[in-house]
Order: structure tokens, then sequence, then C-alpha cells
């Protein structure tokens, strides 16, 4: 990717040369302006209350499943209109035409995998008709608010359509197990980078340096583990703070059925992770090999072919299109050559080409899948739900009002022979390398009702959930599935303290999830040692910190004095782990933090409180934790002007949903900032920055009584005044 970028790059700087002499051609028409009137009408049609929470959280109440997702996406584009439209721009492949030339290689790889082939085809025949209306309903939402707010609208963007919304799922779900960095390896042969999901400004651009990690802690507990008796899930995803896929609290209610309560992404009409009022469940980012790159050999008397099978064959040639913003209404057109196999996509390097095959080629029923899970009542629903298998990867762990708890290693994972390296490129001309369906999902790891009553993952090996007598079997499952065996610093302190104790309480469990500390036998606990272990050679800066290391107690607790040394020395380690990048030097990484705490306090041991913190606003405040941490925070690892790291990623919408013995419901929640997601004038944009930072839940009412009680706002959108 960054040779395609670099490319881009010299192109640009020609384009807007060139821009001078024919600015006619660059100009880019707006278009017709929408019809306001028939976007009016069409939200007419719609039957949906919003009532905001005393934290702006909204609670929409539909006549029908459709009802309700008009009123998710009216309500979204009210909180984070900007970061909707971004997704939107970047799922058609216009990005660019906005964004300018960083956004190019977004809108170059929706023609490259084919995003809206995929789409067409599979709109009508792989999705409902009642996904397909969930779809259609808050593209309507999305495009109401539009109509009233047009100053706020790029050019072009309306209308929203129902295939607006099934392709943000084609185009970004692959990201999640890192497709664009392969993609990006292919084409340069560059490790570092990948695309920026974890901001507003720079979201679908490329990025030199690797974004924040992605990771996740979920907790089941069964009543048998439990003090009371009651089932308990913990859903804790950690992603970037802000961006295309930052948490959105809500709460859909319909009178068909749908009554869900937790989180969703800008663009998604459905809740992709939380509760309803029977069971929950909760996703952690896993990492199945469900990539797999071809090295092709070219004709040398026709690049345009590939040696497959004993034969030449044609590429399949096509031209992804897209316009580059130059600047006001000027863009340029692009054109590249698109490529493809019998694998897949295909990018050029050098005198060379390789092919991709991939989970979620082909794939559109994800939001049919997640549609059915939040109608489920039911283990057996909801399993069912999960078979569509629709996502690529992704662990889940669910938990239910009857005290069902179960772990599903979910992906699409290739069918492959045996016989081939496939962690390495694999021969193109070797139809036997070629896989062409995935197992089914009953295949792969899982655990359902331990005898232990209780199950855990923070993007750890699938054969470490629970006490080793209920695990799963790791001989079970061939060596071609590729399944991860590594630890997180998360995972073995979970498995520690939720495996010691036989009786766990509410309050057990909130502790455990906020806990602040990190094994000895975890990269961050390595990397210490590995740094106390230097030969300081001298240096009166690394005998210092040498010292103040030994004192650690591998607590990140605010009052900490160790700790800012500690994180900001492993920090580097641990983000190399999890991208699967050569890990840093640890003499550099330790020199680095010493220069950056002394230069900024005159001394290697300030207060982790005083170091890492949440800004909001005009609000900053002290957090405990760090990265990898079951109390997950993490930030660049670069003190700013006032000596502060500020935390962008980690922990952010946490929910614990609870049924008691009786099997009634109680939810609690707390979101990293609030409701408001891009408003600084709303109460609401900072709210809930106190008791995140403070590890609080807060109370989420659930009974319409309740809602109404304590709401702030009540209106109808798309009625008639």
């Amino acid at each position: 990717m960054g040779g395609w970028k670099k490319a881009a790059l010299a192109v640009g700087g020609l384009v807007i040369l060139a821009a001078v002499a024919v600015g006619a051609y660059a100009w880019t028409p707006a278009g017709p302006p929408p019809d306001r009137n028939a976007i009016m009408a069409q939200a007419a049609s719609y039957d949906v209350e919003i009532i905001r929470d005393r934290h702006g959280v909204p609670h929409i109440y539909g006549e029908t499943d459709a009802d309700a997702a008009f009123g998710l996406g009216y309500a979204q584009a009210e909180d984070d209109w900007p970061t909707v439209q971004t997704v939107l721009a970047a799922t058609r492949g216009t990005l660019a035409r906005y964004r300018g030339i960083e956004a190019a290689p977004a809108s170059y790889l929706v023609d490259l995998l084919e995003i809206w082939d995929v789409v067409e085809d599979g709109y009508e025949s792989g999705l409902s008709t009642e996904a397909r209306a969930i779809a259609e309903a808050y593209a309507d939402g999305l495009n109401l608010y539009a109509a009233e707010n047009p100053d706020v609208v790029w050019a072009g963007m309306l209308p929203v359509t129902g295939k607006d919304i099934v392709a943000g799922f084609v185009f970004r779900t692959p990201f999640f197990y890192g497709l664009d960095r392969t993609l990006g390896r292919m084409a340069s042969g560059e490790i570092e980078g990948g695309t920026d999901l974890s901001s507003e400004e720079h979201a679908f651009e490329w990025r030199e340096v690797a974004p924040p990690p992605r990771g996740s802690n979920a907790v089941a507990i069964a009543p048998q583990r439990s003090a009371d008796g009651a089932t308990r899930l913990l859903v804790n995803s950690h992603q970037p703070f802000a961006g295309p896929v930052a948490w959105y609290q809500i709460r859909l209610h319909s009178n068909e059925g749908l009554d869900v309560m937790g989180g969703t992404f800008p663009g998604a009409p459905i809740m992709l992770l939380g509760h309803n009022m029977h069971l929950g469940w909760a996703s952690t980012v896993n990492r199945p090999d469900v990539t797999d790159v071809y090295r092709l050999q070219l004709n040398p008397e026709n690049d345009q072919q590939y040696w497959f099978n004993g034969a030449w064959r044609d590429f399949e040639v096509g031209k992804a299109r897209f316009r580059v913003r130059l600047f006001g209404p000027f863009s340029w057109p692009i054109t590249r050559e698109t490529l493809h196999s019998v694998h897949g996509p295909v990018l050029r390097a050098e005198n060379s080409a390789y092919a991709v095959r991939y989970a979620g080629m082909d794939e559109v029923r994800h939001l049919e899948q997640f549609y059915r899970m939040n109608r489920a009542t039911n283990f057996e629903e909801w399993a069912a739900a999960m078979r569509i298998n629709a996502m690529p990867s992704i662990n889940y762990l669910y938990g239910d009002e009857d005290g069902n708890i179960a772990y599903l290693y979910n992906a699409q994972m290739p069918d492959r022979a045996e016989g081939y390296d496939w962690a390495d490129t694999l021969p193109g001309d070797d139809p036997g390398a070629l896989w062409q369906e995935f197992v089914p999902l009953d295949a792969l790891p899982m655990v359902v009702n331990p005898r232990s009553g209780y199950l855990i993952n923070s993007n750890n090996s699938p054969f470490r959930a629970t006490d080793p007598a209920d695990d799963a079997d790791p001989a079970l499952y061939p060596a071609t599935f590729g399944i991860e065996t590594r630890m997180t610093n998360r995972s073995l302190r979970a498995l520690a303290l939720f495996g010691s104790d036989l009786s766990i309480t509410d309050d057990e469990l909130l502790a455990y999830k906020f806990d602040h500390g990190y094994d000895r036998a975890s990269l961050v606990g390595r990397t210490i040692a590995s740094a106390i272990a230097l030969d300081p050679g001298g240096d009166t800066l690394i005998t210092e910190a040498q010292a103040i290391l030994r004192s650690w107690n591998h607590l990140a607790d605010q009052e900490n004095r160790a700790t800012a040394l500690a994180l900001m020395t492993a920090a580097p380690a641990v983000a190399a782990d999890i991208y699967g990048n050569s890990e840093p030097d640890v003499r550099e990484s330790l020199m680095d933090a010493a220069a950056q705490l002394q230069d900024a306090y005159g001394r290697l041991d300030p207060n982790w409180g005083e170091v890492n913190r949440l800004i909001r606003g005009e609000v900053n405040l002290p957090v405990a934790g760090g990265p990898d941490a079951m109390r997950a925070i993490w930030s660049s690892n670069q003190l700013d002007e006032n000596g502060q790291l500020t935390a962008i990623a980690g922990d952010t919408l946490i929910i614990v949903a609870e049924w008691n013995a009786d099997g009634e419901i109680r939810s609690r929640a707390v979101h990293q900032f609030g409701a408001a997601t891009l408003d600084e004038a709303s109460p609401h944009y900072a709210d809930q920055v106190e008791p995140f930072a403070n590890e609080e839940l807060l109370e989420v009412p659930l009974e319409e009584d309740a809602v109404r009680a304590e709401a702030v706002r009540i209106y109808r959108p798309g009625a008639a005044d």
C-alpha cells in the first residue's frame, strides 16, 4: 500500500500543475440537489419516538423493527454525522473526492475488492426482506437528518440507500483481521502502517505508523460460579475513542419484538454487541489465519497473463475510477488498473504479482446475521444465527437468562488441503492450493456451559478460555486452521483472577475487570525484565531507569511512580506483537521513555495519573491502567507539550448485563465520552468522562416508564408538526 500511496502522491503533484491549465476539466459539479420533498414524505411513513435519557443515550421506540432502525439512523446522524458521512464516502469509493490524495488508497480498494459487485449480486438473494428493510430504514433516517441540515452534507452524498449500508459491512469487516495490512505488504513489502480506523479526521487514510491496537475483554459467569446465583456477561470491546469503528451506545425497541441495548458503529443499523432482555454477547478480536497470498508467474511475453494449472490464463482486467480533491470544487479523475486471478484480487510489485484469497470475499450477509442475533430469545436461536457464519473473524462470548454461557472462536475458516505451508506465500500455479469452501462453524473451537462456570477471552488462544479440564482440545483442530496460541497480559490476569475465585460477587467482577496488574510472564513483564538486565555501559540515565524499574510492583495505579517509565518502555513491544511486527530494541525503548520523562518532568518517576490522562474538551482527568491491562488504556506513547499521554483507545463502551436467579435483568454501562460524539456544545459531549475515569458503571433504564422518568428530550423525527 505504501507503493500505491507514493505513486498516487506523484500523480497528485502533476495533477496540481495540470489543474491550473485545465480547471474546467478538474471542476467537479455538485450534481442535482436531492429531492427534499421525497425524503420528507418517506420519513413520514415511519412511526418512531426517540427518548434521550439523562446522558443523552437514545432509547428508540418504533412500531416495527424498521421504524426503530429509522430512528437509529436519525439519532446517530444527530450525534456523529461527519463520521457517518465519511463511512458512506469511503464505502462508495469516493472519499478521495472529499479528502484528497491521502484517501486515494481506500478509494482504489473499493474497486479492487469489488465491493459493489458483491453488494449488487447479493443484496436481494443474500438478505431477507426484513434485513433489507432495516438497512433501507436506517438510510432513510440519515437522509432525513441530511435534508434538514444541508450545510453539513458533502455534495453528491444524497440519497443514502440500503445498499450503502450493506456495503459498509462488506468493506470494513475484513479490516478487523488485518486484510488492509496484508494488501500493503503485497504492494510494497512494507510492514508498518495500516488503514486508519482510529480517528474521524484521517479515517480510512493509509497511515505509515500503525494505528492504536484493537483488542477486547469478554467474560461470562454462570450461576454456579456467582455468589448470588446470577448470570453475568461483561462486554468490554477495546476500540478507538473516535472514528468509523468507535462505539455508539443505543437502545432499540419495537412492537415486533426487537428490544436490545448495546453498541453499534457509525453506519451500522443494528446492535453489534450488548444484550436483549433474554441474552447477550460480547466480542473480541481474534487472529484466525483466513488470508492466503499467492505468488503468480507472469507471462514474459504478455504481463496480462499468469500461469495456472499448466496453462496461461488472462487476468480479469478492470478499472478503478475515482476523483482526488485538489481544492474547493476541483478534483482530478484517476483511473487505475485492477486485476483479478482465479484466486482473487491481484497487486503488482516490481516485476512480480501477488493474488490474495480471504475470508469475507463475496460475503454480504453480515446484517442478516446480526439481525437474527438481535432477535434471538434463547441459545438455540442465537447459535443458529451464528451458523450463518457471515463474519470472517471475531470471538463471541455469550450469556442468557437461563444460566447458559458459551465461547465461540468464530471465523470463516478456509477448508484447506494438507501439505502446504499456509503461513507462507503459496504457489499461484497449483490448483491444489486454491481452497473453495469454509469449514462449518461447529468445526471451530467452542466451549458451551463448562463445569467451571466461567469463560474469558482477551484476544488470547481459544484453548485457554476457562479451567483446563473444560478447555477446547487443540489436538482436535488441524494445523491448516492456523489458530493463534498467544496469551495477552489481560488473558493471564483474567484467568488468574476469575479462575481462583469460586464464588464471584458483583463487586469482584468489576474489580477484576478494572484490574491494573501486569503478569510477570506477560510481554510487558518480560520486556521490563529485559530492560533491567541490560548492560548500562556507563550510561547514568539507564542506570537510574533500571533502579526505578526494579522497584515497580507491576501495577498501573494512578499514584504509582514507576509505571510511566515501565509502560512507556514496554508499549512499543506490545504494539509490535499485536501487529505482527518485529520486536523493537528494548534499549532504544527504555532510552526514549527515560528521555521523554526527564525532559517533561525533570525526573523519571512522575505519578502515573499525572502522565496518563483522559482528555475531552475542557475535561482532563487522570486514569489508571495502560496498554494490555484489564483496565485497557492506549495512547500514542509520546508525551505532549504538557508532559501527558492522551488516551485514544482501549476501554470504550463497557456493559455488564446481569440476569438474577429469577431471570430478571439488570444493565449497567459507561461510555468513555458520551452520546454526542462530535458536538462540543452538547451537554452530553463529555458527561460520562468522569464515571469512566473513576471506573464506575451507570444504571441503564430498561423499562419505558423508567426511561421517560429521566428523559431530557422526547421527539418524533419525520412526524408532521
